[in-house]
């Protein structure tokens, strides 16, 4: 892909890896949930799933044993990100809600459209996203969907995904919907807005851009 629009899809895809925005419970309080995100709950067999589904991918793009045995240790955080895409993805839609920011079909399709040329086709953006982002196909336009709201979001605020402002409304939202995490899967200081024992190569990326931002 373009290598000058790489640091803006990091901003916007990795907001499920690099979320500061939510508060463990420190206590099973919701048996059989993976968390409880206002209203809706996300069960560990809706999370397992989710996780499946990217196992499967990296299993069929990486048929030999060997190297699919150094895809699983390079992605031994998978259940935890995976969590925290599917609880972000609810908080920014809320955040988007809040503000009035509605994203359509069509628009997803317009960005899937521009990416798929820049990889060089369809399968070369699913694999992409397999090994940057840890999604499964299936499930690329969710991940599309999330990053035009955040985009759409922040231009609604006035700045970019990198600002305090952008995640200022995330965190409002996640509030709002009183996001009850499993402690099993990790935790985030929100006044430090960071997150607590999740490292992971998209939040150093992340973290990097945003040094490099203010430097």
């Amino acid at each position: 892909m373009h290598r000058r629009r790489r640091p803006a899809l990091l901003l916007t895809a990795a907001i499920a890896a690099a979320a500061p925005l939510l508060t463990a419970c420190g206590n099973d309080a919701h048996p059989g949930a993976a968390a409880v995100v206002g209203d809706q709950r996300i069960t560990v067999s809706q999370l397992e799933n989710r996780v499946d589904e990217v196992r499967a991918a990296q299993r069929a793009a990486v048929p030999d044993d060997t190297q699919y045995q150094q895809v699983l240790a390079q992605t031994g955080t998978l259940t935890r990100d995976t969590l925290h895409g599917m609880v972000l993805d609810q908080v920014l839609h809320r955040a988007a809600q809040d503000a009035g920011v509605t994203v359509t079909r069509k628009e997803v399709q317009a960005m899937r459209a521009g990416l798929e040329e820049q990889a060089g086709g369809p399968k070369q953006l699913e694999t992409a996203w397999l090994q940057q982002y840890g999604v499964a196909p299936e499930r690329l336009d969710d991940n599309l969907r999330l990053q035009l709201e955040a985009q759409k979001l922040a231009g609604s605020l006035g700045t970019d995904t990198s600002r305090p402002e952008f995640w200022q409304a995330l965190s409002k939202a996640s509030a709002k919907l009183d996001v009850d995490l499993n402690p099993r899967y990790g935790a985030w200081d929100v006044r430090k807005s960071s997150r607590v024992n999740a490292e992971t190569p998209w939040l150093r990326e992340i973290t990097a851009a945003r040094s490099q931002e203010t430097a």
